[in-house]
């Protein structure tokens, strides 16, 4: 094998390595920036949902809840921003070496390039090369040289070509690691200003938090009573919801099945049509940031005290319509004691709970459809809390919503 085609043949081997080695970097790149964006789209809702309408009456508690909230997003925001940072850092790295190797390319080809013109002028006029063609000894070895010719012409264009592709090249990369460069400056300063913010708010958070551990079997007792009340409240639901089930089943002549609901066909499309848009479900807020979520876990402030969710607590703005988060049917409507007016509303074999509204828009036996608005949630004059308790359940067992709606 000829030397100019081992050179072309690793040329082509080290830009695919490049190449691939750039659209992971560019996807990751991606990802990252979409997740910075995203926190700091949740940060700007946390400061507009919970903190713009400052409220003297909330509690010590509920203040320090959502400031760990907002320093738990906050901490996230840095760490992605570091992450785009440093995968920057290893770009520019990058880039800079792909420089070096198309310089150092560009060389070899400029060299190679430089000694075929002089060849080329050496045995330039017409004489020398029809001299070279009839001193053949016979047609064959005439054609050869023939072709011989022409396939040099092509070569030398060829690598006129090369020259000026890897030159465009080079210019392409200098222009993008200029970019890269004042993108990562960019990153750098940005989070230096959200971590100046993120020590005034871990300032503020140790205050809070000495205040409450001088009172914490007060607190403690306070949050206890306030987990007996859920629990009764979701007793209540899950009575509800069973009793709803068993009076479907009495109504279709199926008496049998007591765990859960007897389905028709029109039912069962609608479970699975419910079922194919799991982690694509709406909000059921236009505007949300999730308190609470679903599951057994240590209380955000007080950490020796376990809480339980059956569902997740999300903050809103202040008298938010409440939208259905999928089609189906209102299966309920029901004032529940120290919960307001909650909605129930069925999906096949599917349940989507809606409580803690002061106004609603349904009546039990209602179609609905997707993103309909069904209700207003609750707003607490006292301290401008407008919370939305969200629950999803397959039968009467309940599900993490989390899954269930989009980006959750």
């Amino acid at each position: 094998m000829n030397k100019p085609l081992n050179i072309t043949l690793s040329l082509l081997f080290i830009a695919l390595n490049l190449l691939q080695t750039a659209n992971a970097q560019s996807e990751k790149q991606r990802e990252l920036e979409e997740r910075r964006v995203a926190l700091q789209r949740e940060i700007a809702q946390i400061n507009t949902l919970l903190f713009e309408k400052k409220s003297e009456k909330k509690s010590k508690l509920t203040v320090i809840e959502e400031l760990n909230h907002k320093i738990k997003v906050r901490e996230n925001l840095i760490k992605v921003t570091n992450q785009q940072a440093n995968l920057l850092t290893r770009e520019i790295n990058n880039n800079q070496n792909k420089i070096s190797e198309l310089r150092d390319q560009l060389k070899i080809l400029k060299d190679n390039y430089a000694k075929m013109i002089v060849k080329s002028y050496k045995s330039k006029n017409e004489q020398s090369r029809i001299m070279f063609l009839l001193s053949s000894s016979n047609f064959k070895q005439a054609y050869k040289r023939l072709e011989y010719l022409k396939q040099y012409t092509r070569y030398q264009k060829q690598q006129g070509q090369n020259i000026k592709q890897k030159t465009t090249e080079l210019q392409a990369l200098n222009t993008d690691l200029v970019r890269q460069k004042e993108d990562k400056n960019r990153l750098i300063a940005e989070n230096r200003k959200t971590q100046k913010t993120l020590e005034s708010e871990l300032k503020q958070h140790e205050g809070l938090l000495a205040s409450i551990n001088k009172n914490m079997n007060s607190y403690t007792a306070q949050i206890k009573a306030k987990q007996r009340e859920t629990a009764r409240i979701d007793k209540e639901i899950d009575n509800i919801i069973k009793a709803a089930i068993a009076a479907s089943n009495k109504a279709s002549g199926n008496t049998s099945n007591t765990s859960g609901f007897a389905l028709t066909a029109e039912a069962k499309v609608l479970a699975a049509n419910f079922v194919a848009n799991k982690g694509k479900l709406p909000w059921p807020v236009e505007k949300g940031v999730v308190m609470i979520g679903y599951g057994t876990q240590p209380h955000p402030v007080v950490k020796t005290t376990t809480i339980n969710s059956n569902g997740v607590r999300i903050a809103t703005e202040e008298n938010a319509e409440v939208r259905a988060v999928f089609e189906g049917e209102v299966l309920q409507v029901q004032a529940i004691k120290g919960a307001n007016l909650t909605i129930f509303i069925r999906h096949g074999n599917y349940i989507t709970l809606y409580k803690n509204l002061s106004k609603v828009y349904v009546k039990k036996g209602d179609k609905v459809n997707t993103k309909q608005a069904i209700g207003q949630v609750f707003t607490n004059q006292s301290n401008n809390e407008s919370i939305l308790y969200f629950y999803v359940f397959k039968d009467s067992k309940t599900q993490n919503p989390a899954e269930w709606i989009y980006k959750m």
